[in-house]
């Protein structure tokens, strides 16, 4: 079956006593509603909803399931009933808060605690089009990063990975902090076993082990996926894809034109976590950390002061060199006479 779009549940639909306000996500394996408890309070909602194996028209509540679908269908609902029990047992400020799952309209809903803010993609997007540049400072990703790094930790200490790393999945509150959401390992379980539901990664940020059929992964593979989110923020878009990298690898000269943003210490770490081969990236997330915390003098925008100051000395270079000329021709003839 191909994948197709899914009629998302009504709006003021009530369902296990949270009230369905609306849609605020969709892809190709989940959609996401804003909600509310019982008590008012908001809640994200995300409900397993693979568009490439089921089919819920609008205005119905169950999906369609074909026979054949059925049981890579099931697989997938456990691994998502799996990795929402997990994610439940992490309490963290930088990782998504998972406050209850249940079963409901044959398939597996979790809950998770709402916050306001906006994803760091669109914090990228919404920055790239503006004049000046760096798009983000580099102090804003040394230090959003070693909070992201912080929920990973965490995340990798309960023995999961993320695997779908991205600035889409990586949402600031408004205070800036950052938290992590969305994590991808039931939908790489199911790429691992079922090569029906394959690919399911995202160009640019996936490791190039994933594109590999039993390849090993672990959290080198979350670490390049921070790299390509680092780079992302500094270039403005994703790194080339692992998969043409192997091919033809062009990085080294994307690196280069990051050189009058950022310190080349920075530009190293990224470098250094999008190496292709997994064994030469940061052995760990807190080797990382160590790497990004590392005190550098940030380069600096020009100010508007700097700018005329540069122009008049230009400009006086200009008229005096003239002068400078005639003295010297003056002083060589003196010299030779």
């Amino acid at each position: 079956m191909a994948a197709q779009n899914n009629a998302p549940l009504p709006d003021g639909l009530e369902i296990a006593g949270y009230r369905i306000v609306k849609k605020i996500a969709s892809g190709g394996f989940s959609i996401v509603y804003l909600a509310s408890d019982e008590d008012g309070t908001p809640v994200a909602i995300k409900e397993y909803l693979p568009s490439s194996l089921v089919l819920r028209q609008l205005g119905e509540l169950t999906p369609a399931i074909s026979p054949e679908n059925l049981p890579i269908y099931r697989i997938g609902l456990k691994c998502f009933f799996e990795e929402g029990r997990a994610l439940a047992r992490i309490s963290h400020p930088n990782v998504v808060s998972v406050l209850n799952f249940f079963r409901a309209n044959d398939t597996v809903y979790m809950v998770m605690a709402y916050e306001s803010g906006c994803s760091l993609q669109e914090h990228i997007l919404r920055r790239r089009d503006k004049p000046e540049r760096p798009i983000v400072t580099e102090r804003f990703i040394r230090k959003m990063f070693s909070q992201v790094l912080n929920g990973l930790r965490e995340v990798h200490t309960n023995k999961l990975l993320h695997l779908d790393l991205k600035p889409a999945n990586i949402y600031l509150r408004l205070d800036g902090t950052p938290i992590l959401l969305d994590f991808g390992a039931a939908r790489q379980t199911l790429r691992t076993d079922l090569p029906k539901l394959y690919p399911m990664y995202t160009p640019g940020f996936a490791a190039p082990e994933l594109y590999e059929k039993n390849a090993s992964l672990g959290p080198w593979t979350d670490i390049y996926s921070i790299g390509a989110a680092m780079f992302a923020c500094m270039a403005g878009a994703p790194p080339q894809p692992s998969d043409q990298r192997k091919v033809s690898d062009k990085m080294e000269r994307h690196y280069r034109k990051l050189d009058e943003s950022y310190s080349p210490e920075i530009i190293d770490v990224v470098r250094w976590c999008l190496k292709m081969d997994p064994l030469e990236r940061p052995p760990s997330v807190f080797a990382l950390q160590k790497a990004l915390m590392l005190k550098v003098e940030e380069k600096k925008e020009p100010t508007a002061l700097d700018k005329l100051k540069l122009f008049w000395d230009k400009l006086l270079d200009m008229i005096n060199k003239p002068k400078q000329q005639e003295l010297d021709s003056k002083t060589i003839s003196e010299n030779t006479l």
